[in-house]
């Protein structure tokens, strides 16, 4: 524990807060996912300090005075005392609050109550504070309902179109009904948040403007320059999928090696894992918190994809072949589930694991920017490939340059050759006959001289240069040296 950083779930302090300042981190916890409080420690550098052992029973009753005065519904902590290496160390664990929202009793729930934002506490907005009241009641945003929208002015049209065509049937009030998004009370058809958010424009754009997912794909590795840009601003049961899509167009897919005649695709990114993740995005987003929308950034070394509110308390990122399940808006996803968005209760994370599986140059990361989740896949080999990008194009100006400008005009038989081996091993004569020659030429020789020069490409049989049985194969640097030329070729 003490080589984690400080976080949502977890604090150090050398000493005894003050009154306030303990409550506020206890509070925090409580209104969010729990967490550890350490005293004894300190946290920048990170040291245990320890504590005096005579003053332990003092510390812990000053501790448990301090919570249980100054604190809204009572809060019971669990308080222990840790010696490591003859340092006494107190831990006070507060479990996740079934109560919220918890605040100080000096200053009322308006100002008084916090929640946890990273590592640091925070008061908590309006629209948390009703969040959190939400939570005490079991009653999620999407399904609260609203009495002031009569249902003939909800336009339906795309979602009644995707219905048909996922469920089969008719999108009518009972199946509605059914669906939990409309009901009767006091005499009264009701629609909840969740039909306005399944809705087209404007009754949707107009109570739910941020209900939207923003894309762009920049150039470089830092936000600045757009290679191009897409608002997303249809329901939200359409919104990963054209997310997805627009995904899709900016990431490549190449052809890694051949089974049989049956040639093997794979995308520069596991797009499964990619696919989840927007999908939970739409689906588990907090659609309560306004003037925040998803975005999607595309970068030359990483994809971002961050939806607005935190990651619910029960679920582990780093436990993702657990089969977690945890539903924040309690209308839509069974919707999703009918429509076939969500596949199975809790098998998301486990795809998005098992998928990245077989990338390991893709590396997988989370956060928590405010209140905000976000999802990064990295590109870990990045540097490395621009490091080598630099050195081809070297090679490419100093001795390739005829080369490069008959790439650009025609197929040169360099990258014709490269070409051959990627697909699959090949002696000189297999690849003359796949070129039409009747013999190997002196070009093709020298050619092939000059792939083994750059290192693009290594014999197969590296001890017995002159096996009978020898071929020739493209390395790592042969296959990116195709990916720079089809780059400069499409510029």
């Amino acid at each position: 524990m003490v080589k984690q950083p400080e976080g949502r779930r977890l604090e150090f302090k050398s000493v005894v807060p003050s009154g306030n300042d303990l409550v506020k981190t206890v509070i925090s916890f409580a209104n969010d996912a729990g967490g550890d409080l350490f005293i004894g420690i300190q946290d920048d550098p990170r040291k245990i300090l320890g504590l005096e052992k005579g003053e332990l029973i003092m510390i812990e009753e000053r501790i448990s005075n301090f919570i249980h005065d100054l604190c809204d519904p009572t809060i019971i902590p669990e308080i222990n005392f840790l010696a490591e290496k003859g340092k006494h160390v107190v831990l006070i664990h507060i479990h996740k609050g079934s109560s919220p929202p918890y605040h100080m009793k000096s200053k009322g729930i308006v100002k008084g109550t916090f929640i946890r934002v990273g590592s640091a506490n925070r008061l908590a907005t309006e629209e948390i504070i009703e969040g959190l009241v939400r939570q005490k009641k079991k009653v999620s945003f999407d399904s609260e309902t609203l009495f002031q929208v009569p249902l003939g002015k909800v336009d339906l049209a795309s979602f009644e179109d995707l219905f048909k065509k996922r469920v089969g049937g008719a999108l009518s009030f009972e199946t509605l009904s059914k669906l939990n998004l409309i009901s009767i009370e006091q005499g009264y058809q009701v629609l909840t948040n969740a039909l306005i958010l399944l809705s087209d424009a404007p009754l949707r754009s107009e109570l739910f403007p941020n209900a939207k997912v923003e894309c762009a794909r920049f150039k470089g590795i830092i936000p600045g320059e757009f290679i191009d840009q897409k608002s997303i601003d249809v329901n939200v049961s359409l919104q990963a999928e054209q997310a997805y899509q627009f995904v899709l167009r900016h990431i490549s897919q190449g052809s890694t090696d051949y089974t049989g005649v049956y040639r093997n695709d794979r995308w520069e990114y596991p797009i499964i894992a990619i696919r989840e993740v927007i999908r939970n995005a739409v689906i588990h987003r907090d659609y309560s918190l306004r003037g925040k929308d998803i975005k999607i950034a595309l970068f030359d070394d990483k994809i971002e994809i961050t939806s607005p509110g935190k990651l619910m308390p029960s679920i582990d990122y780093n436990d993702m072949k657990s089969g977690q399940s945890d539903i924040r808006n309690t209308a839509l996803a069974p919707v999703f589930k009918k429509l076939g968005i969500i596949e199975q209760w809790g098998n998301g994370l486990k795809l998005i694991a098992e998928d990245l599986q077989d990338y390991p140059e893709i590396k997988l990361s989370w956060s928590e920017p405010g209140i905000a989740f976000r999802v990064v896949f990295i590109k870990t080999d990045y540097g490395v490939k621009q490091e080598l990008q630099q050195e081809l194009q070297q090679e490419l100006q100093q001795e390739l340059q005829q080369e490069l400008q008959q790439e650009l005009q025609q197929e040169s038989l360099l990258s014709r050759v490269l070409n051959l081996v990627l697909k699959e091993d090949l002696s000189r004569r297999s690849i003359s006959i796949e070129l039409g020659q009747k013999r190997i030429s002196g070009q093709l020789n020298q050619t092939i001289k000059k792939l083994f020069v750059l290192g693009l490409v290594e014999l197969t049989i590296k001890e017995i240069p002159q096996s009978p049985q020898q071929k020739i194969r493209i390395t790592r640097n042969g296959k990116m040296f195709l990916d720079i030329l089809k780059e400069l070729k499409s510029q």
